[in-house]
């Protein structure tokens, strides 16, 4: 009996170590699981989708001195694979590992100001475990300066997301001395010259010409502020222009274009604005055309990006597009009284530069460089001033009507 005893006392130390080892294995198989991280968008708009053994329960806030949003997690195995975080549009870089005791981070840093537009975790459909997907999309400093506020009255410095209630909150209200803002997009530039005419007159100059030609005259009234997203020969991505109009607050996005087209004898202005449907094979075309524009300076979109992109119902907020659609009538109405517009002038198709959740757009074709007529207008200053005076007209109205209902 004495023999057991010593024998069982020598064996305690290694059961010990032994059930220590066991629990801290147990413990280890019990951290939250991050399996897949997967990120698609552009520099004015990205989605983040995090795949998850099980429901997580994050916490975010925002951080300044770079842009970043912070999601704090139960101690997490990160599984995925490293090589997804690599940087794209909006965010320039992605960090994670474990914090704490308990606890796990994930900081997305960004290229500018941006806002959390949607943060939720959703149950997977299709097997076991749960996704948290979430939005950011880029916003003026002045915006997220006023979320840092927000963040720090209502919660000290971090944002809970509950179940059930995890969409970010709604824009502020604009404030009633706010001056109404026009956001002018010459189209085209840079590497990217646009259409051609048989005499060789090239669309960006056009478009570059009318846009201060535009802006000249809306400064000159002094009701509302106008920036240009170029003031020169320049290149931009379809993306940088939507993100440009969306930090400078726009209420209002106009891009202008000078386009070609096969049949020489067709002429006139048309103004579109964005749908997934285009209204005709012409306005497919054209949107087509100049979805091609960040082709040409050598950006690949791939098809991930491609789906975030052509899922324009899923962009463009119902109120947005409900304005733009009433300014597009208002261009319509005044153009008419001063310059040719083509047969059936306001159409419709899938532009990636009208798609701004939050600012009302609309593309402006000035006329056909294809056409001897057009072409000639388009490179009179008189008739610039013209048709710049028509379209000012129309913002007037807008404008007006659009404050008029506190939106």
């Amino acid at each position: 009996m004495q023999a057991r005893w010593f024998s069982m006392a020598k064996a305690l130390p290694f059961l010990a170590i032994t059930l220590l080892y066991i629990g801290t294995a147990a413990a280890n198989s019990e951290n939250l699981k991050a399996l897949e991280y997967r990120m698609a968008g552009d520099s004015s708009r990205i989605r983040v989708v995090l795949d998850f053994d099980r429901e997580p329960e994050p916490r975010w806030f925002l951080l300044r001195g770079p842009h970043r949003v912070v999601i704090d997690l139960p101690e997490t195995d990160f599984r995925f694979d490293p090589k997804s975080l690599k940087a794209r549009g909006l965010v320039r870089n992605v960090r994670y590992g474990h914090l704490s005791e308990g606890m796990s981070r994930l900081i997305l840093t960004a290229k500018g100001p941006f806002e959390v537009e949607k943060l939720d975790v959703v149950r997977n459909e299709e097997g076991p475990g749960h996704r948290l997907v979430f939005d950011l999309a880029a916003a003026s400093e002045k915006k997220f300066e006023a979320l840092l506020a927000e963040q720090a009255v209502t919660t000290g410095s971090t944002v809970m997301t509950p179940k059930g209630d995890r969409l970010g909150q709604p824009p502020s209200a604009p404030r009633s001395d706010r001056k109404f803002t026009v956001v002018i997009d010459a189209g085209h530039g840079g590497i990217d010259g646009g259409a051609e005419s048989p005499g060789g007159t090239v669309e960006k100059d056009i478009t570059l010409a009318f846009a201060f030609e535009l802006r000249k005259k809306i400064e000159a009234g002094g009701r509302y502020n106008v920036f240009m997203t170029r003031d020169r020969d320049e290149f931009l991505s379809l993306d940088e222009r939507v993100t440009l109009a969306r930090q400078h607050e726009a209420d209002l996005f106009i891009s202008i274009h000078a386009d070609t087209i096969r049949l020489k004898g067709i002429r006139g202005a048309t103004v579109y604005t964005v749908s997934d449907k285009a209204s005709d094979a012409e306005a497919a075309e054209t949107a087509a055309r100049e979805n091609q524009s960040d082709m040409l300076a050598g950006i690949e979109i791939d098809e991930e990006n491609k789906q975030v992109a052509d899922i324009l119902v899923d962009l463009i907020r119902r109120e947005t597009h409900s304005y733009s659609l009433r300014f597009a009538r208002s261009l319509v109405g005044e153009l008419s009284n001063t310059v040719e517009m083509i047969n059936n002038p306001h159409r419709f198709a899938g532009f990636r530069v009208l798609r701004a959740p939050d600012v009302p757009s609309v593309l402006v074709e000035l006329g056909y460089l294809s056409n001897a007529k057009d072409e000639e207008q388009l490179t009179s200053e008189q008739w610039r001033g013209k048709a710049a005076d028509s379209i000012i007209d129309a913002i007037e109205l807008f404008a007006e009507a659009k404050t008029a209902q506190g939106g």
